[in-house]
C-alpha cells in the first residue's frame, strides 16, 4: 500500500548505509563494546576537542530555546575565517545537509546530475531523490576525468558534483586543473565542490577555493565540521556561495536545520587551531604507518590526501567482505566498498597509533590464514 504514497524514482532507491556503530557490532559479535575499534566512518579519532567541548556545556543552558536559525555567531566566525560576507554562507546538517540541499533547489525531475565513477554515494541518492538522471563518469586512476565530466554535460544538467579530496578513493585534483574545468562549465550549471577532507590537505597542495567563489556565481563549496574538527556527532557543515545562490539555498533549508549545541562547538573548534594542528599531524604519522604496513604485506592501495586509505585486500570478489567479517569478529570495524563497485577493497579510517597497530595485526593474521 505504502507504493501508492511515493513516486517511482523515490521507491527505487535504496537506502544509504552508513558504517557499522559500535554498539551494533558489540551485539552481534558478542564484545565488549569498550575494547571495539572503529575505522570505519573517517572520524577524527582524537574525538570533540575540549574547547568545543566547554562551549558545549555553556550552551546547555539554552537548550529550551530554539537555536538562532539563521546561525549568526557561526556564520560571524565563517565569515571571518574565510573572508566571505556572511550572506555568502549556508549553514547545514553537515556537508550532506548542504549537498542535498543544492540537489532539492536546483534539480527537477528528468534533469540530470554530474558525478564521477567511485565519488560519494550521496550524489547518486541525491539524482535518485529528486527524480533527476544520474550521469556517472568513469573515472581516471580511481579519480575524477574531469575533461569527460566536462564533455558528459547536457543541455538538461543543472548540476556537478565534485569532490576533492574524494571519498572513498582520496584522490586529489590540482587547483588548476578544477579552476580550468570551471572556466568551462556553463553559467546555468552549479557546481559543487565538496571539501570535506580538505583540513587534512598536506601545507604544499593547500588552496584557496573562496577565490573561486568570488569569481564563478555558479560555485557552492561545501565544508564540514565533521572531520578534522571532530564533530561527527553533532552534524555541522556550511556552504559557501555567491549571494544568489545562497538565498535560494536557504529558502528550501529546513527552519533551526543546525542545533544549538553544534552551533557553540563549531564556533570553537574553528578557533582552536592547536586542535586541528593536532589532528593533522596524527593522521600523517597513521597514514605512514599505515602505507608502509601495506608495502610490506604487498597489498595495493590509493595514495589518499584523506583521513583514510583505499586498500585491496584479495583478488576474488568476496575478498571484501571475507576479510571486514574476520575484522568484525576481532572488534575491528572498517568500511566494505561493494556500494561502490569495489568488492576487492576495504576503506581505513586512519585511527590513534594503538589502533592502527591493531587493525595491521588483525589484517595479517587473516590474510595469512586465508
Amino acid at each position: 500500500m505504502s507504493n501508492q504514497f511515493a513516486p517511482e524514482y523515490i521507491r527505487a532507491i535504496a537506502p544509504y548505509q552508513a558504517g557499522k556503530p559500535i554498539s551494533e557490532v558489540a551485539r552481534e559479535f558478542g564484545l565488549d563494546p569498550e575494547k571495539i575499534i572503529k575505522l570505519a566512518s573517517n572520524e577524527n579519532p582524537l574525538g570533540m576537542p575540549e574547547s568545543a567541548k566547554v562551549a558545549v556545556r555553556k550552551a546547555l543552558d539554552e537548550t529550551g530555546r530554539y537555536p538562532d536559525a539563521n546561525g549568526f555567531e557561526l556564520k560571524k566566525a565563517i565569515s571571518e575565517r574565510y573572508g566571505v560576507p556572511q550572506d555568502w554562507i549556508t549553514l547545514g546538517n553537515g556537508s550532506n545537509d548542504i549537498i542535498d540541499l543544492a540537489g532539492r533547489t536546483f534539480v527537477q525531475p528528468g534533469q540530470s546530475i554530474v558525478f564521477s565513477e567511485y565519488s560519494f554515494l550521496v550524489y547518486a541518492l541525491v539524482a535518485k531523490a529528486t527524480g533527476a538522471n544520474g550521469i556517472q563518469v568513469p573515472s581516471v586512476d580511481f579519480g575524477h576525468d574531469l575533461p569527460a565530466m566536462l564533455a558528459a554535460i547536457r543541455p538538461d544538467t543543472k548540476l556537478v558534483f565534485i569532490a576533492n579530496p574524494n571519498n572513498p578513493t582520496g584522490t586529489f585534483l590540482r587547483p588548476e586543473a578544477i579552476e580550468a574545468f570551471l572556466d568551462k562549465v556553463p553559467s546555468d550549471v552549479l557546481v559543487v565542490i565538496d571539501e570535506a577532507y580538505n583540513e587534512y590537505l598536506d601545507a604544499s597542495i593547500q588552496y584557496d577555493s573562496t577565490a573561486w567563489v568570488r569569481k564563478y556565481p555558479n560555485l557552492l563549496v561545501s565544508r564540514t565540521f565533521s572531520k578534522a574538527y571532530g564533530l561527527a556527532g553533532l552534524r555541522v557543515g556550511f556552504g559557501l556561495a555567491q549571494q544568489e545562490v545562497t538565498d535560494l539555498l536557504n529558502r528550501v533549508r529546513q527552519p533551526f536545520n543546525v542545533n544549538a549545541l553544534a552551533q557553540a562547538a563549531a564556533v570553537a573548534a574553528l578557533q582552536d587551531s592547536e586542535f586541528l594542528e593536532k589532528s593533522a599531524k596524527i593522521n600523517a604519522d597513521g597514514y605512514r604507518y599505515l602505507t608502509a604496513s601495506f608495502d610490506a604485506m604487498g597489498l595495493k592501495y590509493v595514495p589518499s590526501h584523506g583521513n583514510f586509505i583505499l586498500v585491496k585486500v584479495g583478488q576474488d570478489k568476496g575478498a571484501g567482505t571475507r576479510v571486514n567479517l574476520e575484522l568484525l569478529k576481532r572488534g575491528i570495524i572498517v568500511r566494505p566498498v561493494n556500494a561502490y563497485g569495489l568488492p576487492e577493497w576495504l576503506r581505513i579510517s586512519i585511527g590513534l597509533p594503538e589502533e592502527n597497530r591493531a587493525f595491521v595485526d588483525a589484517l595479517k593474521a587473516i590474510l595469512a590464514n586465508s
